[in-house]
C-alpha cells in the first residue's frame, strides 16, 4: 500500500549537491570535505548522532559522493545516505587513526590541497583528537561554511511543508502543556504528560511517515526548561522540577522535529489572575513582538528588524529588561543563521524563516516572551504558527490545586477539568 511522504525527495537533494558543485567549479576546488552533522544531513539526508568517531561527506569536482563513517555506522549510512559510496574505519581510538584511512580516501577520490571544507578537520566532539585536514592535504581548505548557510537559508517548498508540520504537532503539545498546568503539580510531571500524549497523538495520526531525525528529540516535546517564576526571566535556564504555584509568570516552549525540520513556539502564561505589573509587561512584550512582524519584509537588511524593535524599548524605558536579539533563522537547526540583530546586514529573502521572540525580563517578577515561526513572502511575511498569543486565553486558573492532586492521586477528576482551550476544547 503506497502512502504519502513528508520527507525531501531524492530530486531535490540532487538539486542541493549540484549547487554545491557549481561554487565548486567557479572557485576551481577539488572538491568539498564537510564535517558538520547538519550540513550531511543537508545534502545526504544521512541523520546521525555526531560521537568521537569522525564521520565526513566528500564531493569531488567530477560529482562523486562519498562518505567514511566508523564500522558501526556503515549499515545505518548505507541504508539511508544518498550517495555513490561508503567507506568504514573500524574504531576511534584503534591501532591506526582513522584520518590515516580518510587520507587515502581523500587521493582515491581526487580531493587535494585545493579543496574546501566547513572544517578545518573533524571537530574535537566528546575527546576526539586528531590531525587537522589541512596536515593530510598540505594545505588549508578553502571556506565552505558561508556557501552553505547561505544556500540553507532558502527554504524549498518541500522545507516549507515539514516545518508547518512542525508546528502543527508543536501547537498540539502546548494546547496539552497549557491544559496540565496547575499549581501544585511540578513542571517534570506536567512536560512528560503534554508532550508524551502529544507524541502518541502524532504517531496515530502520520506515524507511517513521521521520522523525527533529531539528536535531541524522538516526537513532540512541550515544557518551561526552568522558566517559572522569576526564573522565567533568565531565558536559557534549565528544567528543575520547578512546582507551580499561583502567581507564577511561565515561559513555555513547544517543537516537534518532522524529518530534521523544526519550528518554534513559546508563550508567556500567568497561573492567574495577572497583577497590574504582570499585565502591563505583558502588553509592552506583545507590542514589541508586533512591531517586530511590521518591519518584517522582504529587500530589508535583518539589522532593521532589531533597530524598530529597539527603538519600541526606547520609547518606553524599558532597555533594562532587554537581553537578547530578535530571533534568528530556524529549519534543520534549532538555531540558524541569519539573525534579527542589529549586527546583521543579511537581506531577508522570500524563503527564509524566522524565529520572532522580542522579550523582557523583569529580575522579580519573571520574564515575558513570546516566539512565532515566520516565514518571509514576496510580499511581506506569513505567520506559520497560530497559537493564541492574549493574556485572557493564556491566563490559567490557579484556585483549586489541592483538589486537583487529591482528584488525581485517586484517579477521578470530578467535575475539575481544565478550562477550555479556543481552538481544541
Amino acid at each position: 500500500m503506497k502512502t504519502a511522504s513528508l520527507q525531501i525527495t531524492a530530486e531535490e537533494y540532487r538539486l542541493r549537491i549540484e549547487r554545491l558543485l557549481e561554487h565548486l567549479h567557479a572557485e576551481r576546488l577539488s572538491g568539498a570535505v564537510l564535517f558538520d552533522r547538519d550540513y550531511i544531513l543537508y545534502y545526504t539526508g544521512f541523520a546521525f548522532i555526531p560521537t568521537e568517531r569522525p564521520i565526513a561527506f566528500i564531493l569531488n569536482a567530477k560529482g562523486f559522493k562519498g562518505l567514511f563513517t566508523p564500522r558501526l555506522e556503515i549499515e545505518h549510512a548505507a541504508s539511508n545516505a544518498l550517495c555513490d559510496r561508503v567507506d568504514y574505519y573500524h574504531e576511534y581510538p584503534y591501532h591506526s587513526h582513522p584520518m590515516d584511512v580518510f587520507k587515502d580516501i581523500l587521493g582515491e577520490s581526487g580531493i587535494d590541497e585545493r579543496c574546501g571544507a566547513d572544517h578545518d578537520g573533524y571537530p574535537w566532539i566528546f575527546g576526539y583528537r586528531g590531525p587537522a585536514l589541512s596536515d593530510l592535504i598540505g594545505a588549508a581548505p578553502a571556506p565552505l561554511a558561508g556557501f552553505i548557510e547561505d544556500q540553507m537559508m532558502i527554504k524549498s517548498q518541500a522545507e516549507l511543508t515539514l516545518i508547518r508540520e512542525s508546528v502543527k504537532w508543536g501547537h498540539l503539545a502546548h494546547v496539552l502543556l497549557q491544559r496540565y498546568t496547575r499549581p501544585g503539580l511540578t513542571e517534570t510531571e506536567v512536560s512528560l504528560r503534554a508532550s508524551n500524549e502529544g507524541t502518541l497523538t502524532m504517531l496515530d495520526a502520520i506515524g507511517p511517515i513521521y521520522r523525527a531525525q533529531s539528536v535531541f528529540s524522538a516526537g513532540v516535546e512541550a515544557g518551561y526548561r526552568g522558566q517559572i517564576g522569576r526564573g522565567a526571566a533568565i531565558p536559557h535556564s534549565l528544567a528543575g522540577n520547578i512546582t507551580f504555584q499561583i502567581g507564577d509568570v511561565l515561559v513555555s516552549g513547544a517543537n516537534a522535529p518532522v524529518w530534521g525540520y523544526n519550528s518554534e513556539l513559546e508563550r508567556t502564561m500567568v497561573i492567574g489572575p495577572a497583577s497590574d505589573e504582570q499585565r502591563r509587561m505583558f502588553d509592552h512584550m506583545l507590542a514589541l513582538q508586533d512591531t517586530a512582524f511590521e518591519a518584517m519584509r522582504p529587500g530589508l537588511p535583518c539589522a532593521e528588524v532589531d533597530k524598530a524593535v529597539r527603538a519600541c524599548y526606547e520609547k518606553h524605558d524599558l532597555m533594562s529588561y532587554w537581553k537578547h536579539h530578535v530571533g534568528h533563522a530556524i529549519g534543520i537547526r534549532y538555531h540558524e543563521g541569519p539573525f534579527l540583530d542589529v549586527g546583521d546586514s543579511t537581506e531577508m529573502k522570500p524563503g527564509m524563516v524566522f524565529t520572532v521572540e522580542p522579550g523582557l525580563y523583569h529580575p522579580a517578577l519573571g520574564g515575558f516572551r513570546h516566539s512565532d515561526t515566520v516565514a518571509i513572502t514576496e510580499d511581506g511575511i506569513e505567520m506559520l504558527t497560530y497559537y493564541p498569543r492574549d493574556l485572557e486565553n493564556l491566563t490559567i486558573q490557579g484556585n483549586y490545586s489541592a483538589k486537583w492532586r487529591n482528584s488525581r492521586k485517586k484517579g477521578v477528576r470530578r467535575g475539575l477539568r481544565p478550562r477550555a482551550h479556543p481552538f481544541f476544547g
